[in-house]
């Protein structure tokens, strides 16, 4: 059985991404988040270690479709 744990995001951040996630297959911000989460994490274990640029290349994306501030 998989265990969870909950993360916090802000109310406005939350009602953004409803709103983004309308008509897609992610069901809730949680599967979103999932998602996103899980594709920064087997970009790193592909590459060994995601170097800072990588990781703000990463950051910009998701800042730019409005997924962080």
């Amino acid at each position: 059985m998989t265990e969870y744990t909950t993360v916090s995001i802000p109310k406005d951040l939350a009602d953004r991404v409803e709103e983004t996630i309308e008509g897609t297959s992610f069901q809730n911000t949680s599967d979103l988040v999932r998602f996103l989460l899980r594709s920064i994490v087997i970009q790193h274990e592909q590459k060994g270690e995601l170097t800072e640029a990588e990781f703000e290349e990463i950051a910009d994306q998701l800042r730019n479709l409005g997924y962080l501030e």
